[in-house]
């Protein structure tokens, strides 16, 4: 037994000097690595310029809410599945959970705080209010991003799945709202009052 235990000791002895004489250049790789691993990005959101150091694996989302502040996206599934975390991206809706923020240099965002603030609500976020399209609020942000894009979609004669004609007028009638937005999902199931507050704000807008 005295016999095992000394070679177990001696064999720790010697890894531990091999780690020893491993560990300057393991903390040169890792120093190599952070280095590497970061990067600056400029883009513009909600109007201000902003420029971010970053690791390059880091999400757009994740820079927003952490780096940045804008707490109204939210982190929902972080598969891109949810729509929990949408934002504008040159006008365009994007799932920012997917998004690299390294992939928007130059890119101009909007978030839930750049569409209206408590004092001046946008005709989206008025509607939502009046119609009670939310209950326990966590998805609002996202619905109410989308549905901002969404109705630019509809002007510009973008068709859905649910549109009855791909040119002309698209009526903005409830199935066509319900096929826009499925990409954004109330765990609440608010969706009936979510529809009533987007038909709402677009009927305000036109």
């Amino acid at each position: 037994m005295a016999k095992r235990v000394a070679e177990i000791f001696r064999n720790t002895i010697a890894e531990l000097a091999v780690v020893k004489q491993w560990q300057p250049r393991v903390a040169r790789l890792e120093a190599t690595f952070n280095k590497e691993s970061h990067m600056r990005t400029r883009f513009t959101v909600n109007g201000e310029p902003r420029e971010v150091e970053h690791d390059t694996r880091a999400t757009l989302l994740d820079i927003l809410r952490d780096q940045l502040g804008l707490t109204g996206t939210k982190k929902g599934c972080d598969h891109g599945q949810c729509g929990a975390c949408t934002v504008l991206v040159n006008g365009k809706r994007v799932n920012s959970c997917l998004c690299l923020a390294a992939m928007h240099e130059g890119d101009e965002m909007t978030t839930i705080e750049g569409l209206g603030s408590p004092e001046a609500l946008s005709a989206l976020q008025q509607a939502f209010v009046s119609r009670d399209g939310y209950q326990c609020g966590f998805c609002t942000p996202g619905q109410i991003v989308s549905a901002t894009a969404m109705l630019e979609e509809l002007r510009a004669g973008d068709p859905s799945f649910a549109s009855a004609s791909l040119n002309g007028d698209m009526p903005l009638e409830d199935a066509e709202i319900a096929e826009r937005m499925s990409g954004n999902l109330c765990r609440c199931s608010a969706y009936p009052l979510i529809r009533e507050a987007i038909a709402m704000a677009a009927e305000v807008k036109s």
